[in-house]
């Protein structure tokens, strides 16, 4: 068995995705999601867990990361697309029904495929990203009123901009994004700056290993990558934050299959309060947070994250 196994390209929805798969055929299918600025890869550290598990794991890159096909336009990388990729993929592989799991931005897809294709959905395991009732406004001004104009999501909307800082400096990047999280009791007193994530890599200058949650190994998978492809394509998720939730509008947001949500407690984006409205969305949820975790949960704690995904699988997972 290996770490992670080679990807294969698989057609879907007019592109192709580059898509790793290993376990027993006869398994319950288990679709897992990456999120923003990662990659399938992602999923290495709980990957042979679940494969001893015996679970059917299918971990794609999305469009516009690794080794997937990158279509132009801002346009191409709404919710529709995103969700359209993963239910076509499962129709390439033969598979009716499967469990979504998600983190960071695969968490915000994996959540309205529950809403948008529930028929495909046999359960959703959130990972950091909890499902959220659809807001009065749209999210850019929740993210202003939250950090203020270099709020990151907010530099992320102008073209160029993010690519420019990021591009070069793609092995500081990856030291940088992949930090060690502060306390939870300090994570308060952080904001609006914490959030400044363009205009604080600026002045990156580097730090030590023992502050660093990824690998350096891995690290370099990452920045590898991302030199070849740059980081256009990946950032058009966060451009369509506005426009997605324009499409939600009128659509409903209760799932009634089985839910699972990790949260965990030192995530400064995506605290675990955020998940207090899943009970009323949720009528089959289980929840749990990872006391010392930050947002990159499964280099964190791939352990205790894979035993939760197993445990709760093994219960209210199987199609």
């Amino acid at each position: 068995m290996s770490d992670f196994p080679a990807a294969r390209r698989i057609a879907t929805n007019g592109i192709e995705l580059s898509v790793h798969i290993d376990g027993p055929e006869t398994g319950t299918p288990l679709l897992l999601v990456h999120g923003w600025p990662e990659l399938a890869y992602s999923w290495k550290p709980v990957w042979n867990d679940l494969i001893t598990a015996g679970y059917r794991v299918i971990a794609p890159d999305l469009r516009g990361f690794g080794a997937s096909d990158r279509p132009e336009g801002t346009e191409n990388y709404g919710i529709d697309a995103l969700v359209a990729d993963l239910t076509g993929l499962l129709d390439a592989l033969d598979i009716k029904k499967a469990v979504f799991c998600g983190h960071d931005w695969g968490g915000i897809i994996v959540w309205h495929a529950a809403m948008l294709a529930a028929d495909r959905v046999a359960g959703v395991i959130g990972v950091n990203t909890p499902h959220l009732p659809r807001p009065a406004t749209p999210p850019t001004e929740a993210f202003r009123e939250l950090g203020g104009e270099d709020h990151y999501i907010l530099r992320f909307q102008e073209p160029g901009y993010a690519e420019s800082r990021f591009t070069g400096r793609e092995d500081d990047f990856f030291a940088y994004i992949f930090a060690k999280p502060p306390p939870a009791s300090v994570l308060d007193a952080l904001f609006p700056d914490i959030t400044h994530i363009v205009k604080n890599f600026e002045g990156f200058e580097g730090r030590p290993e023992r502050r660093i949650v990824v690998p350096k190994a891995d690290r370099d998978v990452y920045a590898e990558i991302y030199k070849r492809t740059g980081f256009e394509a990946g950032l058009n998720l966060y451009r369509n934050f506005d426009a997605n939730w324009q499409r939600m509008g009128g659509i409903d947001h209760r799932l009634a299959m089985p839910c699972l949500m990790i949260t965990a407690e030192c995530d400064y984006m995506l605290p675990p309060k955020l998940a207090r409205w899943m009970p009323a969305l949720c009528s089959d949820l289980e929840m749990h947070t990872l006391e010392g975790c930050g947002h990159w949960t499964m280099w964190e704690r791939p352990k205790e994250l894979a035993e939760l995904m197993t445990a709760w699988l093994g219960t209210r997972g199987a199609p």
